[in-house]
């Protein structure tokens, strides 16, 4: 299952059954993740003027799973005593696609604050208690990719001769606490590029992040259990510069 993602480093983990759901009842969503996932690129220069937040990746992988069916909904869900309506809860999910075999519920975490997994995987386990969806997803960065951040913006930095806080005004402007910051690790890594590339990781694709090792960090923890759940980090492979 998954097998072209998993050669170009894609991290795959299904739990709670999620494997045979796909397997026997959800080939076709295998089939459309891969073609959404398999044609992901992203280039360095995006990370650096879009910084964090919702970036031209997601929006990239948004629109093409949105141009496959998986819509953003929004499921309520009410609990009615003696005609009564007494208590009403809504979960708005971003990508939802409704099979005949059952509906899968899918949310990309590029870059939020990873108290979000929480968000989402107990959406997940509500849902599926309730009987709404079958299984539940996340595309999040992979460990490759939180690992070489530093590097590929180092690298970056030399590559396009940014050695100053005036060359790199021509990607972004940083705030005062950054240019600070920016000049104390400059010194204490050797060089603005080093120094540069440590501040911008650390402030926009830090540890407080969302990324594979926090989500697997929850779902070791059982947050979201017993919903099945397929879980997939994007690799450095996709980087193209």
């Amino acid at each position: 299952m998954f097998q072209a993602l998993q050669k170009k480093g894609f991290e795959i983990l299904a739990i709670h059954h999620a494997q045979a759901i796909l397997r026997h009842d959800m080939r076709q969503a295998i089939r459309e993740i891969e073609t959404v996932l398999s044609r992901v690129t992203l280039d360095v220069e995006e990370l650096v003027r879009g910084g964090g937040g919702e970036g031209q990746l997601t929006q990239r992988m948004r629109r093409a799973f949105n141009d496959l069916g998986w819509v953003k909904h929004s499921f309520e869900i009410k609990k009615i005593v003696d005609g009564v309506e007494k208590e009403s809860i809504s979960h708005e999910i971003d990508h939802v696609r409704v099979f005949d075999s059952g509906t899968f519920a899918l949310e990309i975490e590029w870059n939020n604050k990873d108290p979000f997994y929480d968000r989402d995987l107990e959406n997940f386990k509500r849902l599926h208690a309730d009987g709404v969806i079958s299984i539940g997803g996340i595309i999040t960065r992979g460990r490759t990719l939180q690992d070489s951040l530093r590097e590929r913006i180092a690298n970056f930095a030399v590559n396009h001769g940014i050695d100053s806080l005036s060359k790199l005004a021509e990607y972004y402007t940083p705030t005062a606490r950054q240019r600070q910051l920016i000049e104390h690790a400059s010194q204490r890594e050797g060089g603005f590029e080093k120094g540069w590339a440590h501040v911008f990781v650390s402030d926009k694709f830090g540890e407080a992040t969302t990324h594979w090792r926090k989500l697997e960090d929850r779902v070791n923890r059982g947050v979201g259990n017993p919903c099945p759940l397929l879980l997939i980090g994007i690799p450095s492979s996709v980087i193209t510069a």
